[in-house]
């Protein structure tokens, strides 16, 4: 091809509007995701675990990541942790004292975390105790879990923080997918470096349909996104589908990736650790 013809094929390319990405972009969009489950006992777990290792692979081929998953939680080592720059919980917390530490060196050592529904959950006595200070403290700043609506029902959220990234193009209000909310012990308005994200909003109440009272919100204010600003990670309440827990054949009703604002949440979200965001309100690290 002669001079001007390079030329005539760039002044092409340049019109409409297409973009060859430089090795910096190219390489910001990559990053690699291992995802932590357990899917045992609860089938609104186990369900929402399927359904997200089948669309978070889709979402990496539109958007520049690799999804990996694994339900072996001895993975949970610097070792094998040192591949990845994001992880995640799908469904519950490590439980072996090695997993826990390298857990929380990994993240103070500036590795990201999504966390999704029953990750936070902590209540004594049950399964999942609250014996890590850390992580339920310091780390999520939620304490023990308190109570949930039921049944799972969406919710109007609301968006308490539009500065943040993960909130970007987010509308102010939107309704959420099915989900059982989870209140917490502390109170984190309290705690400075917690950002809260999304709440539910006052239009949602009453929320829940019982059959059992306490099972029914009415007022009050319920953080359902946060992060800490200490760390480069995001907790979302969402993560329970509806079940056909009555009729006993344990199908699905509905999907935690059937709201679109949601989505854009959630991909908001992991593209934001992925890409190595910090707060836009914390000192650089």
């Amino acid at each position: 091809m002669t001079t001007w013809g390079y030329l005539l094929a760039f002044a092409i390319i340049f019109a409409s509007g297409s973009r060859v990405p430089t090795q910096a972009q190219a390489s910001q969009k990559n990053f690699r995701v291992i995802a932590f489950y357990t899917a045992k006992n609860d089938a609104a777990h186990i369900s929402f675990v399927h359904e997200a290792n089948r669309w978070f692979p889709k979402m990496g081929t539109q958007y520049g990541f690799t999804y990996d998953s694994t339900s072996n939680w001895d993975n949970l080592n610097t070792k094998y942790l040192k591949d990845y720059q994001v992880v995640l919980f799908l469904d519950t917390r490590p439980e072996g004292p090695a997993q826990r530490v390298a857990f929380q060196k990994y993240m103070e050592s500036g590795g990201a975390w999504l966390g999704f529904h029953f990750a936070a959950f902590a209540l004594t006595p049950s399964t999942y105790p609250q014996n890590w200070d850390w992580y339920h403290q310091q780390f999520l700043g939620s304490g023990s879990y308190g109570s949930n609506t039921w049944r799972p029902t969406p919710a109007i959220l609301r968006v308490e923080d539009p500065k943040q990234p993960v909130t970007k193009g987010v509308p102010v209000t939107f309704r959420s997918s099915a989900n059982e909310w989870y209140r917490w012990e502390n109170d984190l308005r309290k705690n400075p470096d917690i950002d809260i994200l999304l709440a539910i909003d006052s239009t949602s109440f009453p929320l829940g349909t019982g059959p059992k009272p306490h099972e029914i919100w009415h007022s009050g204010y319920y953080p359902v996104v946060w992060t800490n600003r200490k760390y480069r990670m995001l907790y979302l309440n969402m993560g329970h589908n509806d079940i056909d827990y009555e009729g006993k054949t344990n199908a699905t009703l509905s999907s935690t990736f059937g709201s679109e604002e949601q989505n854009k949440l959630i991909l908001n979200g992991l593209l934001w650790l992925g890409h190595g965001g910090t707060h836009p309100d914390s000192p650089a690290r």
